[in-house]
């Protein structure tokens, strides 16, 4: 059975009104008691219907979209044409950053404010598919899978690309390349390393460690990566997206390095600014 508001006002010894405006912040309720009442909805998973229309309906209107932060072209590219279908079905987006140096605030996820969330960005091992699925709140995993929970996801194929990548490269005559992967915590790091490390095994051509680099999907991991990488003479670098790509180039181009006579730089997503 679900948990009511009458379940978390015998938990915390109130009256169901009590509740409903200590949930609500409504005046008339001190500090104790909303804590109270608080840790009771926390302990007893309880999650409110905070809106009149959810009250008659059952629904709320709002679907909440979880991304990188937006200096990532990538995800405006994603988010706008989200945002665009959902506006012709109905519904307003609520943007939810995950900067990824602190933990993503869950209560506006799961406060019964939202229809839905959509995650476009979560490392394999997040709690917040699992959260999110424990609290009966939908979700679907866009650009992203998780390891632990069997879920509702809308993937590229990252084994694929990053294989074609290698075909591309040796085909081009390239045995000395570089690779600068995305976070191995991503699937789409981890899955794109794998496929192209595999192919490239199976065509022949080894992986010097040396030419190696992981780190975030930004620019600053292209700069890093090249300034580790390029001092032992890679002829071709795989570059985990197009962001990194960017920093490969920039790198190369401010050490007078030529692209692509010089050095092939190999990018992945296909934004706007490749």
């Amino acid at each position: 059975m679900p948990i009511t508001s009458l379940d978390v006002a015998r938990r915390a010894g109130v009256s169901q009104p009590t509740v409903s405006r200590a949930l609500r912040d409504q005046r008339g309720v001190s500090a104790s008691t909303r804590w109270r009442v608080r840790q009771a909805a926390r302990e007893l998973g309880y999650v409110p219907i905070q809106s009149g229309r959810a009250l008659s309906t059952q629904t709320t209107g709002r679907v909440g979209i979880v991304s990188a932060e937006l200096s990532n072209p990538f995800y405006p590219a994603l988010i706008e044409p989200l945002h665009d279908t959902l506006a012709n079905l109905g519904y307003r987006t609520i943007l939810v950053t995950d900067r990824g140096d602190a933990p993503i605030e869950l209560e506006p996820l799961i406060d019964g404010s939202l229809d839905g969330v959509i995650l476009t960005t979560s490392e394999r091992s997040s709690s917040l598919p699992n959260e999110l699925e424990r609290r009966g709140v939908p979700y679907v995993l866009i650009n992203r899978q998780a390891d632990e929970i069997e879920a509702d996801c809308c993937v590229a194929d990252n084994y694929a690309g990053s294989r074609d990548v290698a075909d591309f490269l040796v085909r081009l005559g390239h045995t000395k390349i570089g690779a600068i992967y995305g976070p191995d915590s991503t699937s789409t790091g981890h899955e794109r390393a794998i496929g192209f490390r595999q192919r490239l095994g199976q065509l022949g051509v080894s992986l010097d460690d040396r030419l190696i680099h992981e780190g975030p999907f930004t620019e600053k991991t292209g700069v890093d990566g090249f300034t580790a990488i390029y001092p032992h003479r890679p002829t071709a670098i795989f570059c985990g997206n197009d962001v990194i790509a960017l920093g490969v180039r920039n790198a190369a181009e401010a050490t007078g390095v030529r692209v692509p006579e010089e050095l092939t730089i190999v990018g992945f997503d296909d934004i706007p600014m490749a």
